[in-house]
């Protein structure tokens, strides 16, 4: 269950990345880190480098630039997405 609302956070922040960030909520506590790392074994690993690739190739267009920085952003959010939550930029520590 965690696992797949972690995917649908994953998708709803890869639908619309401007004007939103992701922020580390330090009540998680040591099952989203149990779950961080087979997630990250398991798929995060795989996420990241086809987000890495994808942004690389969409930054060799001046029209993909800002598509591309948004794959940028989702790097850290696909490594490891269990304790994250997805706030406004404008307001990035009231989730806390």
């Amino acid at each position: 269950m965690p696992f797949g609302i972690a995917s649908f956070r994953i998708g709803v922040y890869a639908l619309w990345p401007f004007g939103y960030t992701t922020v580390e909520r330090h009540v998680a506590g040591a099952p989203s880190c149990l779950g961080n790392a087979l997630w990250l074994i398991l798929a995060g690993w795989w996420l990241a480098l086809a987000h890495i690739v994808t942004g690389v190739a969409l930054c060799f267009t001046i029209i993909g630039i800002p598509f591309g920085i948004a794959n940028f952003k989702l790097i850290p959010v696909s490594l490891l997405p269990l304790g994250r939550e997805i706030v406004r930029t404008d307001q990035p520590f009231a989730a806390r």
